[in-house]
């Protein structure tokens, strides 16, 4: 496990506050509220239900918390862990009623989050003995990309830019509209800071000679074959980074990695991976 620094709540609460707010509207818990005393106790597991990787137990420890702050949480798998079928994940104690109202948005971004970490777990498998690194994209859910670029690395994988403004990635439509790839890299050099990398998209090897006669920092081989792969890394001989994409995944991820690739995106680590199947169990009630 690559042990994976903790978001700052400052940047998770908010989210977790407004998920809550949804669920629980303008009248509450109507069912927790009704059947539940509110002096019970409960002990109540986080427990995994098909093999994978955790991740937002954070987020998840962090809704019961608002809703029942008296609830102390025991980690058993902390974020980064594979887990299998069984194992508990964490243990939770706390008032019964709070908990309950808690359960579903605890579950949706732990399910989430774990969903992601698994899918990029099983690329970076599929790649190992290769020297390319698994990163994801912008293609993420409004409003949660930092809790899903973080469940990445908790996968093992990296990050991409975390929007238009950490770097300039000029694509296809930025070289049509600016009329060619040495147009598009000038004006990008004129208005970027000197601190901003310039990566250029390109679909072929004659695209790919242009941008590097430009001496820009990465080239994105946009749907490359396996055979224009090989002969792109062997061009940029080191000279920018390279990093392959478009229909990847963990069968075709081994053979683009082969082709000695710095970077392997795929955009459906985060728009498109199946979450991860946890329950939240009782233990026992008081």
């Amino acid at each position: 496990m690559r042990p994976v620094p903790p978001l700052s709540p400052v940047m998770t609460e908010p989210l977790i506050r407004a998920a809550l707010a949804e669920d629980l509207g303008q009248a509450g818990d109507l069912t927790s509220d009704a059947i539940v005393p509110p002096e019970l106790q409960a002990t109540m597991t986080l427990t995994a239900r098909q093999a994978g990787v955790v991740a937002g137990l954070d987020l998840a420890t962090l809704a019961f918390r608002l809703i029942a702050p008296a609830s102390v949480i025991e980690i058993g798998h902390p974020d980064g862990s594979a887990v299998s079928p069984g194992d508990v994940i964490a243990t939770v104690n706390g008032p019964a009623r709070g908990l309950l109202t808690g359960e579903r948005t605890a579950l949706n971004f732990l399910c989430r989050l774990s969903g992601i970490a698994s899918a990029t777990a099983a690329m970076v498998e599929a790649v190992k003995g290769h020297k390319a690194e698994i990163v994801c994209t912008r293609k993420t859910t409004p409003g949660l990309r930092a809790v899903e670029k973080y469940a990445v690395r908790a996968g093992g994988g990296s990050n991409h830019r975390f929007g238009l403004n950490d770097a300039v990635l000029i694509k296809d439509n930025h070289i049509a509209v600016a009329g060619g790839i040495r147009s598009a890299v000038e004006r990008a050099r004129g208005g970027a800071g000197h601190m901003v990398k310039i990566e250029v998209e390109v679909d072929t090897l004659t695209q790919l000679d242009e941008a590097l006669a430009l001496g820009v920092d990465a080239v994105l081989l946009d749907n490359m074959s396996l055979d224009q792969l090989a002969k792109a890394v062997t061009r940029v001989n080191g000279r920018a980074i390279t990093e392959a994409s478009g229909r990847v995944t963990p069968e075709t991820a081994p053979a683009i990695a082969a082709t000695g690739v710095d970077l392997i995106s795929a955009g459906w680590l985060t728009h498109s991976a199946p979450t991860l199947d946890i329950g939240l169990d009782f233990a026992a009630v008081r």
